[in-house]
């Protein structure tokens, strides 16, 4: 069993992106193995109900499936009043919902621009803001300072943000992408510093590739990917961030082979990168 010892309240945990992919896992991993009561948030209706019914049913905790388009300017304080407004309190938040497309800047439309930044980088900004102002002002009750989660005493709240290895990478056709997954990785750990000595802990994962279909690579490409460990199961990394998280960890990036090569991205050469832009769209479906 993950917790050592569990409280008569279960934790509630909000994850964005829940219906698919490594927000699936993250639901997934916290009803089974932590035992917490889930508020699920997607944009994709049919497959977040059914989800949450799903996880409802197989571990007998309690869901909630709040469809909501993140990527709407006032979506966080949308959230989080609605939030307020049931009664639910967050104590623990995945910032997990994210996109990805691989264009030129100039073919991208002004609509796909804003919905990346505001995503990526509005939404999880003020989602931060507010419940982490929630989670600093909270007082534990003396049943809540017993329990202990991974054999470490329970904080008064818990946030994880997804980055990404492309934050050090300078990469055309993802330059929008990156360039919010490098905002991601820095407010966070920033954050970590305002947020760790009040009782609240803020981690960030930096994976390198992850197979989803996130990428959008052939179904061949990303079994051989996984087989030579560029990319990584999201059973595996949910498992390892939800472990960081808990820890108190500041920042994580699994894989040897990505922490290696991640001062490399830094000084990648002009040519290389001008290579990869001609090929790299080719081997999307």
């Amino acid at each position: 069993m993950v917790n050592d010892q569990m409280v008569n309240k279960p934790l509630m945990a909000l994850v964005t992106g829940a219906s698919s992919g490594i927000g699936l896992q993250y639901a997934t991993q916290l009803a089974r193995d932590y035992h917490c009561d889930l508020l699920l948030v997607s944009n994709q209706e049919e497959e977040l109900n059914r989800v949450a019914q799903d996880l409802a049913a197989q571990y007998g905790v309690k869901t909630i499936a709040r469809y909501a388009d993140l990527s709407r300017p006032d979506a966080a304080e949308t959230l989080h009043g609605w939030c307020r407004e049931h009664g639910l309190v967050i104590d623990i938040l995945i910032n997990n919902a994210g996109v990805f497309f691989f264009n030129p800047y100039c073919e991208t439309s002004m609509k796909r621009i804003e919905l990346m930044l505001n995503l990526h980088m509005i939404t999880v900004a003020k989602l931060c803001r507010l419940f982490g102002e929630d989670m600093l002002a909270r007082e534990l009750t003396a049943e809540e300072q017993k329990q202990r989660i991974n054999g470490r005493k329970r904080k008064k709240g818990y946030i994880l943000n997804m980055s990404s290895m492309s934050a050090w990478m300078a990469m055309p056709g993802i330059q929008t992408y990156n360039a919010t997954k490098a905002f991601i990785y820095n407010f966070s750990k920033s954050l970590w510093y305002e947020f760790y000595p009040q009782g609240v802990n803020i981690t960030v994962m930096t994976p390198g590739a992850v197979d989803t279909g996130l990428f959008g690579l052939a179904p061949n490409l990303r079994r051989l990917a996984v087989n030579l460990t560029v990319s990584i199961p999201p059973e595996k990394l949910v498992k390892r961030a939800l472990k960081k998280l808990f820890q108190g960890k500041k920042a994580d990036m699994p894989g040897v082979i990505n922490w290696l090569s991640t001062p490399l991205l830094k000084h990648t050469p002009d040519w290389l990168l001008r290579l990869a832009m001609r090929y790299v769209g080719k081997y999307q479906k």
